[in-house]
């Protein structure tokens, strides 16, 4: 496998090949553990940074328009058997793997592994044992290897039957495909036109034309021209995708640049263009990271989709779910059952019920002290459940206080083994505890409120006549 900056070169050189332009800004390697970043590199008056053609974009029109791909995965998507998604795991998996690849320099740069928690090896799992993200990948992981085995698996090989196929197809390529679009993938505002296009267009602009070098993934003059007059109407269509380049500026929670779409081209001189706009006030330094915000997201959302987590994180949030069926469980009288009854089915008739459903309908029935005694019983079972497997917040500070995070194998064998001082652990494990501690934090401080707030409310109860 090529070094990192092997890659690099023939990856930027893609990007030039296929009209990207890196006005003020290049693309560096950080580290084994955040991969490639996005730097400053020389002061733009606009602060324009980054522009991006979104014809280059992974989106499911691109796999649909795809010649190798297009014509099976166009009937799948039809007969509903694929859906969106799905449509760019498949690129993303097959491109990888077949030989001659066009995309081949893009997919080079990207991870081979990732930190979210569908990667964690068993033991490092184990240590999220009582949270709502351990269920989760458990049931996640099943239903990734269920659909591999049913779907992913046999069309994979028929797409590359045409004798490409370099290495066997495997689980783990999905489970990769996976990670990268969770990891990477952004909501785009695109012209209507562009999502749908008539065939005729599809059939004249979207054929792949490779230039000398066998590097220019696509040639769509025809689509283009089609979509800036569609946003000139302001007909708008969110689409999601990857977008070379883009993706490869990493999350702050203070971030110095926002992603924008340029439509008509008269900000970027590029029609139907991403680009990457500076939000500081004053230039930038040479050599700066350019980071942008992946959205307030706690760390349960960063850890099972992103691979990190923020230790301290503002927008950590607790998951606390009501099961439905635990309804018939409690002790209603005849028409106080009748009423949850009618509040959770409605004049709608049978349908699934949402938490909102369950949450409201509760309130509605039992009173303010019977909804918050609920409350104060889910965030008990919440705790133990927590605590169970991995003691309390407290020996969870002390385990952090005394970590020593290993990101490879190279820092394992260079670092002294465990001590009193000192625990060696991997990144996974490190950010697991992190995370648990936080929901342990957050579990505590909502028991208290809930808490006081039910006394509250049983006291107005009792002085009322």
């Amino acid at each position: 496998m090529a070094n990192p900056e092997a890659k690099l070169d023939t990856f930027l050189q893609w990007l030039q090949a296929n009209g990207v332009e890196l006005r003020g800004c290049n693309i560096k390697y950080c580290d084994s553990r955040k991969g490639f970043g996005i730097f400053s590199d020389k002061d733009v008056s606009d602060g324009i940074l980054l522009v991006v053609p979104l014809e280059l974009a992974i989106t499911p029109m691109r796999v649909l328009q795809d010649p190798f791909l297009g014509p099976e995965c166009r009937a799948l998507f039809e007969e509903g058997d694929v859906d969106d998604r799905l449509l760019m795991m498949l690129l993303l998996m097959v491109e990888r793997l077949r030989k001659g690849s066009l995309w081949k320099p893009y997919l080079d740069m990207l991870p081979t592994t990732f930190g979210n928690t569908l990667w964690f090896s068993e033991e490092e799992l184990q240590e999220l044992r009582g949270t709502t993200l351990y269920r989760a990948t458990e049931l996640q992981k099943k239903s990734l290897f269920n659909l591999y085995e049913t779907k992913v698996k046999d069309l994979v090989k028929k797409l590359l039957s045409d004798g490409n196929l370099e290495i066997e197809v495997c689980f783990e390529d999905f489970l990769w495909a996976n990670s990268v679009f969770w990891s990477r993938a952004l909501n785009i505002p695109l012209p209507r036109s562009y999502v749908f296009p008539e065939m005729q267009n599809v059939h004249q602009s979207c054929t792949p034309e490779a230039d000398e070098k066998g590097s220019q993934v696509i040639k769509s003059d025809d689509l283009t021209k089609e979509t800036t007059h569609s946003t000139v109407q302001g007909d708008t269509v969110w689409v999601e995708g990857l977008v070379p380049g883009i993706d490869f500026c990493n999350h702050d929670l203070k971030p110095i640049a926002t992603w924008e779409v340029d439509g008509t081209g008269l900000t970027t001189r590029v029609p139907v263009s991403m680009y990457l706009l500076s939000a500081a006030q004053s230039p930038l330094q040479n050599d700066r990271e350019i980071s942008i915000s992946y959205g307030n997201k706690g760390n349960e959302e960063l850890l099972y989709l992103y691979g990190f987590v923020i230790d301290g994180n503002k927008d950590d949030y607790l998951m606390v779910h009501y099961p439905t069926e635990a309804i018939n469980t409690i002790s209603f009288s005849e028409s106080k059952g009748q009423l949850l009854e009618v509040q959770l089915v409605g004049p709608e008739g049978e349908r699934q019920l949402s938490d909102t459903d369950v949450q409201s309908a509760i309130w509605e029935v039992c009173g303010d002290s019977g909804a918050l005694q609920v409350l104060v019983d889910l965030l008990h079972v919440k705790l133990m459940d927590l605590e169970e497997h991995s003691g309390t917040d407290e020996s969870d500070s002390e385990l952090l206080k005394k970590a020593l995070i290993i990101d490879s194998q190279e820092d394992s064998k260079q670092m002294a083994n465990d001590s009193e001082e000192t625990k060696l652990m991997t990144r996974n494990k490190w950010s697991a505890i992190v995370y648990r501690r936080g929901q342990k934090q957050l579990t505590r401080l909502f028991l208290k409120e809930a808490e006081h707030a039910l006394q509250l409310s049983m006291n107005e109860e009792m002085s009322v006549p």
